[in-house]
């Protein structure tokens, strides 16, 4: 998926969750970590950075693991209290999780082990597909939200 729908994609559903633009905002930095981690794929050897592409930067395990240790610390456990910080740790994490899901809804990703993928190939990167797929998802955000609001046809 290209860096603008990630963005999109992960910015409507995460303020559709949160009504919050500052967290939404932060998840939507931390969509584009996993490929950021990577490195550019125009700064150098594009078949090197091709064969690397989606590898560890895109294992979920350690989002989960920057989320757990985010909610852990805005706990505040042992006398200590992250706060905001937490939070955003938090975001990021969450962020990076959707640009994941979302990858893998156009080829594959790693699950269980880096070095195992799995995914689907809805729709090639960059194709009409993609961006139909960005709105479709934009879309079922705006009619559930109102739909759970109760105000759907006011």
């Amino acid at each position: 998926m290209k860096w603008i729908n990630h963005q999109v994609v992960t910015g409507v559903a995460v303020y559709t969750a949160t009504n919050d633009l500052l967290l939404t905002a932060y998840s939507m930095a931390g969509a584009l970590l996993p490929d950021k981690l990577e490195g550019n794929p125009r700064a150098g050897n594009y078949w090197a950075w091709r064969s690397r592409h989606r590898g560890w930067s895109h294992w979920p395990v350690l989002y989960l693991a920057l989320l757990g240790a985010s909610l852990h610390f805005a706990r505040g456990d042992y006398g200590v209290s992250g706060g905001e910080l937490a939070t955003i740790g938090a975001f990021f994490a969450i962020g990076a999780l959707l640009h994941i899901a979302e990858d893998a809804t156009c080829g594959k990703v790693p699950v269980v082990t880096p070095n195992r993928k799995h995914g689907l190939k809805l729709y090639t990167v960059g194709s009409v597909f993609e961006y139909l797929f960005a709105i479709a998802i934009v879309l079922a955000c705006y009619i559930g939200k109102r739909c759970t609001s109760g105000d759907f046809f006011t």
